[in-house]
């Protein structure tokens, strides 16, 4: 049986407004020109698809079960145009990823330089949020993936492996605790700290857990990365919680040693969520390939 994607539109467009006329202004094409699509899509399909009546035209049960394929349809055929057109980099795609401040800051930009040189007609919008607060946005819609600490519910969110991160402390060559091999948070909380700016979601972290311990605790100075607290570190001007991926190359390169942290909450088995596979565009599916290495 033959039909084509405009005699889809003209049934949707009738639907929706419940006239022929109006359908037709849609297009635009002439009223009988819309008239004859119709009177011959019916016929092939041996079909009545609505009922003509003084005030109007309604879906016969027939054609409210051609409407909804037809629809599905017409909605595959807008994502191809638009698989094509940014194939073509006629069209921009913007992807959101919501993330931690160790996620954004250590793990993924070796994840994401390669996918946007094989992708280059996608700009990536990273937002950074607290572990919980990446699921809110994600199951909100607001951004379509995120990564979240798996030790967390995920609200029934689709939930795949990402990595595993430990927090650590890193402390200057000869500060009193270099010696530790691991420690509990409490135990440092004495020492000065050199900090990430306290908006940082991360830091708002390290901050609540000290609050929790009711030793609040002892900022010497805020610094704006990882790489410029490993600096101050090296410099004596106090002692840090990072995540050992950054802890690990500050060590190669200044006067520092990283201290394990004896805390459950130290570990962090990073997970990928999205609302659903269906849910996800063309392009979030290849992130996702990308970040959980499928």
């Amino acid at each position: 049986m033959h039909f084509d994607l405009p005699d889809l539109r003209l049934l949707a467009a009738i639907a929706a407004t419940g006239s022929l006329s109006k359908a037709a202004a849609t297009f635009p094409v002439a009223v009988s020109a819309a008239s004859t699509r119709l009177r011959l899509f019916e016929q092939r399909c041996g079909l009545t698809l609505f009922t003509r009546r003084a005030d109007g035209m309604q879906l016969t049960p027939a054609g409210r079960l051609v409407l909804e394929s037809a629809r599905g349809v017409l909605s595959e055929s807008q994502k191809l145009q638009d698989t094509l057109k940014e194939l073509a980099g006629q069209r921009r795609i913007t992807l959101h990823l919501a993330a931690s401040t160790v996620t954004n800051s250590t793990l993924l930009p070796a994840v994401l330089g390669p996918f946007l040189a094989d992708y280059p007609e996608v700009d990536l919008q990273l937002v950074e949020h607290k572990s919980v607060d990446v699921l809110r946005v994600v199951l909100a819609g607001d951004c379509e993936i995120g990564v979240y600490d798996g030790n967390l519910i995920d609200n029934g969110l689709v939930s795949l492996p990402f990595r595993t991160e430990r927090l650590v402390l890193l402390v200057p060559t000869d500060h009193a605790l270099a010696g530790r091999g691991q420690m509990r948070l409490v135990d440092a909380l004495g020492h000065a700290f050199v900090c990430l700016p306290y908006e940082r979601a991360m830091q708002r972290f390290v901050e609540e857990l000290a609050m929790n311990l009711a030793m609040p605790l002892k900022v010497r100075v805020r610094a704006p990365s990882f790489e410029a607290i490993a600096q101050l570190v090296g410099q004596r001007a106090g002692i840090a919680m990072l995540p050992e991926t950054a802890a690990l190359r500050a060590e190669q390169e200044l006067a520092v040693r990283r201290v394990t942290l004896d805390e459950r909450w130290a570990t962090l088995e990073l997970r990928i969520c999205f609302r659903g596979w269906e849910a996800l565009s063309s392009h979030g599916r290849q992130l996702v390939g990308f970040l959980s290495g499928q």
